[in-house]
């Protein structure tokens, strides 16, 4: 994407009362980013969801000059810009309206890995939290995983550091901007992941690191992650909103049992309890419930190669090939066409034997 594009979506972020989901919405009416800034108030009315407040409030002017000084901090910081259009852009949170229309990223890995991995738990795990994270993580190695967490205290920075010494890439997801690390005590550990990982943010260089930005950052490590872990929860807290989440999002839940006398137990013990997430002992019941070790073991075997399809059929059987396995809500994002009508066509895929239904409405080639 050229400079002066990214200056344009930055800008956009600026704006006050501008979400992802509004942003989206000026973009796909006024054709691209930079016609946006250029519509006439007029013309602007007559967009969905635009009103008489917003059209008064909007400062081109302003908001470009900031995005400007933001574009230099990135290129002075090694920072990388990730357009909600462009390929780097993590695929999985793109397929949400809420999605950030940029990302602030500072690592090696690909964000698109074939297999990502949240790990959340509280500040404060025990000695058992601490060991079960460190017992999941080392199970998890041989499956070549990327590892995704908050970067805070306790269970989270837990995570990290034992993907650092046993080299599972790991990304820290920040509600905060990159001119900073929070916690500052987290600043040398977020430097080795950057050598096998990154730290990530959907907020621009200043921004502290303010309490409403946690639930934010929360939904993009759901939203990002395949599977999500919660090891030892309070019943209420961040990860317990990391969890909901999750499920909200078709996610697979994997939670840590506990003793039911201890307060640290509670969050995971209800999510079991109320079926929203998987009890786990160790990371080989993710594998099972995933269906890992069949497909590493290339048990996938193709069937039914003289099936004749149609054009729809032969587009929708591309996307599961390229993707190696795709959610039913990415599948109705790529293939433009109504969840119901999506539906029946992975139905006459199954029946024709061609694919697969994986746990959490995830399907995979046959």
């Amino acid at each position: 994407m050229i400079e002066q594009e990214l200056i344009y979506l930055i800008a956009l972020t600026k704006m006050p009362k501008v979400g992802p989901v509004m942003a989206k919405n000026l973009i796909s009416y006024c054709g691209s980013v930079e016609a946006v800034f250029k519509e006439t108030k007029k013309n602007m009315l007559k967009i969905p969801g635009v009103g008489q407040a917003f059209v008064e409030n909007f400062a081109p002017d302003f908001a470009i000059k900031e995005a400007e000084q933001e574009l230099k901090f990135t290129q002075k910081n090694d920072i990388t810009i990730l357009s909600y259009l462009s390929d780097e852009y993590p695929k999985r949170l793109a397929n949400f309206d809420s999605s950030p229309i940029v990302l602030y990223y500072k690592g090696t890995s690909n964000l698109n890995h074939h297999r990502t991995v949240a790990v959340v738990g509280t500040r404060q795990p025990s000695e058992y939290g601490r060991t079960m994270c460190n017992r999941l993580i080392e199970g998890l190695l041989p499956y070549n995983v990327l590892l995704v967490s908050g970067l805070a205290f306790g269970v989270d920075a837990a995570a990290h550091r034992k993907c650092v010494d046993i080299n599972i890439p790991t990304i820290g997801v920040l509600g905060h901007g990159l001119d900073r690390i929070y916690p500052a005590e987290h600043k040398q550990l977020s430097s080795k992941m950057i050598e096998n990982g990154g730290i990530l943010t959907e907020f621009p260089s200043g921004t502290n690191p303010d309490r409403e930005n946690f639930p934010m950052r929360n939904r993009i490590i759901a939203s990002m992650s395949d599977v999500v872990i919660v090891i030892e929860s309070k019943r209420k807290g961040g990860s317990i909103i990391t969890a909901e989440f999750a499920n909200e999002y078709n996610k697979d839940v994997f939670a840590v049992p506990g003793p039911v006398t201890e307060e640290l137990s509670e969050g995971c013990n209800k999510l079991i309890k109320q079926n929203k997430a998987h009890l786990i002992e160790s990371a080989a019941d993710i594998a099972y419930i995933m269906r890992w070790e069949e497909i590493d073991a290339g048990k996938v075997i193709q069937k039914q190669l003289f099936v004749e399809l149609d054009d729809v059929e032969t587009t929708m059987m591309g996307h599961i090939r390229d993707n190696k396995e795709l959610a039913i809500d990415a599948l109705t994002y790529k293939m433009g066409m109504t969840p119901s009508e999506v539906s029946s066509l992975l139905l006459g895929l199954e029946f024709k034997g061609l694919i697969k239904t994986l746990p959490g409405k995830k399907y995979i080639l046959a």
